[in-house]
């Protein structure tokens, strides 16, 4: 397997390290290419992150190669690619399906069948999903292929440059056209698994616009500026119209078998060329037939 790289062009005179950093290359990063077996070179010959740039120095960061959890088992399965590079994977999520295994269920997650489909393709690395869904949820999913990447695309999220926007179909009708809602969440003190709006919270922000009022529903889109565990859901509970389906924090199953929410649309940076990625997923059969 071809180790993953990166190179960059050195704008002015300076020290390697600062030059990495301005790159958005963290200490972590640079630690585990120094001791997992990865290499930094100037113009193809090796050096340390002392080295002083002359303007116009290549440099390339070599990763070392990841290895999979050995809990994680590679599964065949069938994996809808929206979009695939050298860096990122892109895949629609159907309802019903685990993001990553639990001890629930172990096999047939997304990251078993991500995780054969690295190996069948030569890539070497282990799983970096960067946009986790519940597993009742469907659509968009934006998976790094290297610790690095990762972690360019967590700075986007804290920097609130990567947009996610859902539709769902909640319970009662809402009066207003567009809201946001501003509340903390944390974990309910009764629980392992619920999250509530509580004081010491941390920080959440969901952007609601109401897309058709239906007998006794709603039809909305929301807009995650924050990605806090169950956010939407969470917040939508708080504000008296739950997610239908979601009999966890008040949603009703009698139309459907899992939580009417769906992600369909990610808007990205790309974290190597800085070219902005929009990607658009429409509604799972069962949403469509509710609507």
């Amino acid at each position: 397997m071809k180790p993953f790289q990166l190179t960059y062009t050195a704008e002015d005179r300076g020290l390697l390290r600062e030059a990495l950093g301005a790159w958005g290359i963290s200490k972590r990063t640079l630690a585990s290419v120094k001791y997992g077996g990865g290499q930094i070179l100037v113009n193809d010959q090796e050096v340390t992150v002392r080295h002083v740039l002359e303007k116009g120095d290549a440099v390339t960061v070599i990763f070392p190669n990841e290895e999979h959890g050995k809990g994680l088992l590679a599964e065949d399965g069938d994996l809808n690619i929206v979009y695939e590079d050298e860096v990122l994977l892109i895949v629609e999520k159907p309802p019903l399906q685990n993001t990553i295994p639990s001890r629930e269920h172990p096999f047939g997650s997304l990251a078993n069948i991500v995780a054969k489909h690295f190996n069948d393709h030569g890539i070497p690395s282990t799983l970096h999903i960067a946009t986790r869904l519940d597993r009742d949820t469907s659509g968009l999913v934006c998976i790094a292929k290297n610790r690095h990447i990762h972690h360019m695309i967590s700075q986007q999220q804290q920097e609130k440059k990567m947009k996610r926007r859902y539709e769902a179909l909640v319970h009662g009708q809402i009066d207003k056209t567009e809201f946001t809602i501003t509340a903390p969440i944390g974990r309910k003190s009764t629980s392992i698994i619920e999250r509530e709006v509580r004081e010491d919270g941390q920080f959440a922000e969901t952007e609601v616009r109401v897309l058709e009022n239906l007998q006794g529903y709603s039809h909305v889109s929301l807009q995650l500026n924050t990605g806090r565990t169950h956010q939407i859901r969470v917040h939508l509970a708080y504000t008296g119209h739950p997610l239908v389906g979601d009999d966890l924090y008040g949603g009703k199953r009698d139309l459907v078998n899992r939580q009417a929410l769906h992600c369909t649309e990610l808007e990205l940076i790309h974290p190597v060329s800085g070219k902005p990625l929009f990607f658009h997923s429409t509604l799972n059969d069962d949403m469509q037939s509710l609507l």
